[in-house]
């Protein structure tokens, strides 16, 4: 049954259009509108910012960043043609990524839209599926186009919208409350940090762009409503990586780092100390690059049906993609439209070879991964030889414009960067630091275990990788979603109700219904009466699936692992575990032991790419200091339970279980190994002893710490489905 809308009234989603903290570093707060000291500014004002009703919001000007001239591209091919599907923005912090994003908002153009109509229908062509429709005689407003925020935290129902739960109480009609996607239909939708955002979510946005629509079936509603949007997502590579499939559903990708030079830099502090000392001129100073900026993408938009794409260009695109050898066909047709909107925004009529290398420079890069751990990147060079061998065609200008492209690109600051930067794409370089412990102490080490005087280094290479078994903690948790261990979670299968109260959820109709039964006598409902409900009846849904864990690798490189066999079977193991815990969502830590000391070379993240790069070279040698180790362990969960309590730590120890440093090396690493069993942190030994004469010492250590026991063989899953059909076969 489909249910219409509720009346076309502002919703809560309007007074969540922006999400900017008070310490947001890219806008300016001012005084309230009514301020007489304010004088009074048009909605449309560049650099002004008046979604939050009564303060002014000063946003940096798109015109005046310096740098970045891939992503400035980006941003505007996707606002020239939004089919092109939006733009993933990858690079380090304080690269100005959000404060780009924000600013593209003011140069947007503005737009027309149904008066009173919650889903932005166009006057000109109403949507006739709109739940607030039909619009028989719309009457048209013109406003600016909204930046929509998603933050990290949203929960489903306010993405897509759901049952609005005043009306259902207070008149018993199912009114649909619209979401975030809503709100950002004909506008752009930005999501930071969407690499921390949960899977589904970035899914369900993902097939909102790429379709045009949101459809909502829970709880009673079914509504359809139209979400053509401009995706937009930021993210540091450093707190980790999305997964490919949801990576490849974004059209453009840019990797942009700060730049080197040190006059770009100071001219950076520069503009960025004029806008916090006096925000209004400096948004003032830079209005006419900022309307410059505007006209042009209007232009370039009313171009963009008029651009002709060939057979030839056709075929050129095909042959790029296909010798860079992605998968599927979505690069071709994001190249193809990319590549339009290129040509329409540097004022052609015809596709050229340059405008296929822009596109394909920001739509193939992350299409090329052939491992989770790989970062985006393309050969350059290999595509230029692709494209010299077709010539150029000519290119026809529009009647009235430029030639080629020549003009119109001098106006605005850096002529409004509509060529990409130059040269070969690279990944930021990561570098963090690290803390070892030695003896119980924590100190800052350079990231290089030391070894004893005497003993040799040796790097050996990993095994392949294999898929391995699911290791899990025990009981039922409460952390956040994600693939591995059982817990109450916001998705899954429902295991029962709970009071509504304060807390959020999925409403429970059934055990709401049955919690508001007993009352109905003492409400007076009537028999053919509608239920009547209080706000004490509403029951939420408790649903159990599974949540994402910190996985803390602790691994032996001293000089018992040095065999090359030995160390390549650590390495191989060590780097499934983290491509499972990269496929489960978990956090990863990592502490190698060696030497004298132990080191936690990599603190507790979700970027498990790093962690794989860490353990490719790690050399092994020296001593074995497991207490250290161990000791390293403890402390390390132990600060992680205080930033982040609820998520479940697995402790997977990779030794021989030997223990060579210090006095009493063996009976001290089995005292804190008692000692870790009692935080009750669940864990896992990995025994990598191998040979006739095994001392059966990892063994012993695993009953001292109630650790499940392994041996390196047992790791892979497919040994696991061996070993039960060897039993049931005897």
């Amino acid at each position: 049954m489909r249910i219409r809308s509720g009346p076309a009234t502002v919703t809560r989603a309007a007074g969540h259009l922006a999400a900017t903290g008070p310490g947001s570093q890219d806008v300016c707060r001012c005084w309230p509108l009514s301020h007489p000291r304010t004088p009074a500014r048009p909605r449309h004002a560049a650099g002004v910012d008046t979604r939050r009703k009564g303060v002014r919001v000063r946003t940096f000007p798109f015109s005046a960043v310096v740098g970045s001239d891939d992503m400035a591209l980006a941003l505007i091919l996707t606002t020239v043609s939004p089919e092109v599907g939006g733009v993933l923005v990858r690079g380090e912090k304080g690269t100005a990524k959000t404060t780009m994003v924000r600013a593209l908002a003011d140069v947007m153009p503005s737009i027309g839209v149904v008066e009173g109509c919650r889903f932005s229908c166009d006057p000109l062509d109403p949507d006739p599926r709109c739940p607030d429709g039909p619009h028989d005689h719309p009457v048209s407003r013109i406003r600016p186009t909204r930046l929509v925020e998603l933050p990290v935290g949203a929960t489903e129902d306010r993405v897509i919208g759901s049952l609005d739960l005043r009306p259902a109480l207070g008149v018993g009609a199912v009114t649909y409350e619209p979401g975030l996607l809503a709100a950002a239909h004909r506008g752009i939708l930005y999501v930071d940090e969407v690499n921390l955002l949960h899977d589904h979510l970035v899914d369900l946005l993902l097939d909102a762009a790429a379709m045009g629509r949101s459809t909502v079936e829970r709880e009673g509603v079914s509504v359809a409503h139209a979400a053509r949007l401009i995706l937009i997502g930021t993210m540091n590579p450093e707190e980790g990586e999305l997964r490919p499939q949801l990576l490849d559903r974004f059209g453009l990708t840019v990797q942009i780092a700060a730049p080197r030079d040190p006059e770009q830099r100071a001219e950076v502090i520069r503009r960025r100390l004029a806008f916090d000392r006096d925000p209004a001129s400096f948004v003032a100073a830079y209005a006419a690059q900022e309307e410059t900026l505007r006209v042009k993408i209007a232009d370039a938009r009313s171009r963009l049906p008029s651009v002709n794409l060939g057979d030839r260009q056709l075929a050129i695109i095909a042959t790029v993609c296909g010798a860079f050898e992605v998968d599927g066909m979505r690069a071709d047709i994001v190249t193809a439209r990319a590549a339009a909107a290129h040509a329409a925004w540097q004022g052609r009529l015809d596709i050229t070879k340059s405008d296929i290398r822009a596109a394909a420079r920001l739509a193939l890069p992350h299409r090329r991964r052939r491992n989770p751990f790989d970062a985006p990147d393309l050969d350059e060079n290999l595509l230029d030889q692709l494209l010299d061998e077709e010539p150029d065609p000519d290119p026809t200008p529009p009647e009235g414009g430029p030639s080629n492209g020549s003009s119109n690109n001098n106006s605005g600051h850096q002529g409004m960067r509509p060529e990409p930067v130059e040269g070969r794409v690279n990944s930021p370089s990561t570098s963090s630091g690290h803390t070892s412990t030695s003896s119980g102490h924590t100190s800052t080490s350079s990231g290089h275990t030391s070894t004893d005087p005497g003993h040799n280094e040796r790097i050996a290479a990993a095994g392949d990788t294999y898929r391995t078994r699911l290791f899990t903690a025990p009981g039922v948790g409460a952390g956040d979603a994600g693939r591995r261990s059982r817990a109450l979670t916001s998705t899954g299968r429902t295991v029962g109700a709970t009071p509504a109260g304060s807390s959020n959820g999925r409403l429970h109709l059934t055990e709401t219904i049955r919690a508001a039964a007993p009352h109905q006598a003492a409400r007076g409902r009537a028999p053919a009466d509608r239920l009547r409900l209080a706000v004490p009846d509403l029951r939420l849904a408790v649903t159990e699936g599974r949540e994402s864990n910190l996985v803390l690798l602790v691994v032996d490189a001293s000089g018992s692992m040095g065999a090359r066999r030995r160390m390549a079977a650590v390495k191989a193991a060590a780097l499934s575990l983290l491509l499972d815990a990269y496929q489960r969502r978990d956090k990863v830590g990592l502490i190698i032991f060696r030497g004298a000391e132990a080191t936690l070379a990599l603190p507790p993240t979700s970027s498990v790419d790093i962690a794989a790069r860490r353990l490719e070279e790690l050399p092994s040698g020296g001593r074995t200091p497991l207490a250290e180790g161990l000791l390293c362990a403890a402390e390390t969960l132990r600060l992680e339970r205080v930033r982040d309590p609820h998520r479940r730590p697995l402790l997977v120890l990779v030794t021989d279980g030997r223990a060579t440093h210090g006095p009493d090396a063996v009976a001290r690493s089995l005292l804190i190994a008692g000692q870790l069993r009692g935080t009750g942190v669940a864990s896992l030994v990995i025994d990598c002893e191998s040979g006739r004469l095994a001392l059966g010492l990892a063994h012993t250590l695993s009953v001292h710490l109630g650790a499940q026991y392994l041996t390196v063989d047992e790791v892979a899953a497919d040994q696991l489905i061996r070993a039960v059909r060897q039993r049931r076969a005897a």
